[in-house]
């Protein structure tokens, strides 16, 4: 553990049972897992193709010193249903041996750990309409699969290991992300009561719904978690599975992203989604008034908040998005919510350059003192 991880961990650890934010509003913090910065181990276990020694390959205990040397104190790690279990339903021997490896080499260096289901067989957060909310054969199996996790992952102590049941519901009523989430949240209450569960809102943990998400009352251990890609022209400029990846003209940040005049020559449909983009000015005070719902969500419920994703493409200019991750950090680290890159070294999100682990984002920025 470097000196900086060591010094962070302290700070954080000192402070196990509470949380002040800026307002100077007490509210709780996960008193077992404590966490501050990290990173998603992305395109790995989750997202990808690749098998055998390339997959070995991908993810060592170099990426977990590396991330423990820059100052990084835990890592998320998505997790595919198709990666860790055959159609059967049978387990994937090589795939959980990886799991345990890398849960090992954090174990040694000092980090901690999210496990976050990300994609199953009956939800993908891309799906238009994912079976998960309609057949009951897939909610139990869902839940099946935290008891099979709770029964492999259970031996690890839970200041080390949490769990994320599931990333970015896209329910079509988020009521049924609530009455959902939670058959797997019991399963793994029932075996482990006192392992931290992280929960989000339903369409794709978007802020914006945190008012219709529903706690479990009187559980202290579960973290409420959020993603954040505000504004998706910026942090999506060019990414071509979006719906904005025809549109090449000048954008900025901060300011009004795009020059309305940009749009001129474009398709109606696309120039109607950019219209968004033309109006508003975007800025360190816009992401903080984005971010709000859910500040005021954990401090209605006095639990711990955290961005468990958030990133910029290196497809802007590097001043807008060393501005972009500069203002969005500050604000996380304002209110004390803990946060995880995507990515750690992916080669378009990656916080690390993944031919050496370098650092992609200037260390002031990603390691800020507020």
């Amino acid at each position: 553990m470097s000196l900086r991880s060591l010094t962070g961990y302290l700070v954080f650890s000192f402070a196990l049972c509470f949380v002040i934010d800026s307002a100077g509003q007490v509210f709780q913090s996960s008193k077992v897992f404590v966490i501050h910065r990290g990173g998603n181990i992305s395109h790995w276990l989750s997202q990808s193709t690749v098998r055998g020694e390339k997959r070995s390959a991908y993810f060592t205990e170099k990426d977990v010193i590396a991330a423990a040397d820059a100052g990084f104190d835990h890592i998320r790690i998505p997790i595919d249903e198709e990666q860790m279990w055959d159609e059967a339903g049978n387990k994937e021997t090589e795939a959980f041996k990886l799991l345990h490896n890398a849960l090992g080499w954090m174990q040694k260096h000092g980090l901690k750990a999210i496990v976050d289901l990300h994609i199953i067989r009956s939800h993908y957060f891309l799906d238009a309409d994912p079976p998960l909310f309609t057949e009951v054969k897939e909610q139990k199996k869902f839940a099946d699969l935290w008891r099979q996790l709770s029964e492999e992952l259970g031996e690890y102590p839970v200041d080390m290991v949490a769990y994320e049941l599931l990333n970015e519901s896209v329910a079509h009523d988020d009521e049924d992300w609530n009455r959902v989430y939670k058959l797997a949240y019991d399963v793994v209450r029932e075996k482990e009561p006192d392992r931290v569960i992280f929960i989000g809102p339903n369409h794709f943990q978007n802020v914006d719904y945190f008012p219709s998400l529903k706690i479990p009352e009187g559980d202290p251990n579960i973290v409420l978690s959020f993603h954040f890609y505000i504004p998706h022209v910026i942090t999506h400029y060019k990414a071509p599975w979006t719906n904005i990846k025809d549109y090449t003209g000048p954008v900025q940040y901060p300011g009004i992203p795009i020059d309305p005049q940009d749009t001129v020559g474009y398709d109606e449909h696309l120039r109607a989604i950019l219209g968004r983009y033309t109006t508003e000015r975007i800025d360190r005070d816009y992401l903080e008034r984005r971010i709000q719902p859910a500040i005021d969500k954990a401090r209605e419920l006095k639990l711990q908040l955290y961005c468990g994703e958030f990133g910029c493409l290196p497809n802007v200019s590097t001043e807008s998005r060393n501005q972009w991750y500069r203002d969005i950090i500050s604000i996380l680290e304002k209110y004390n919510i803990a946060w995880s890159a995507w990515d750690f070294k992916s080669s378009g999100f990656g916080v690390f350059n993944p031919d050496d682990l370098k650092l992609a984002i200037p260390e002031d920025i990603l390691f800020m003192k507020m």
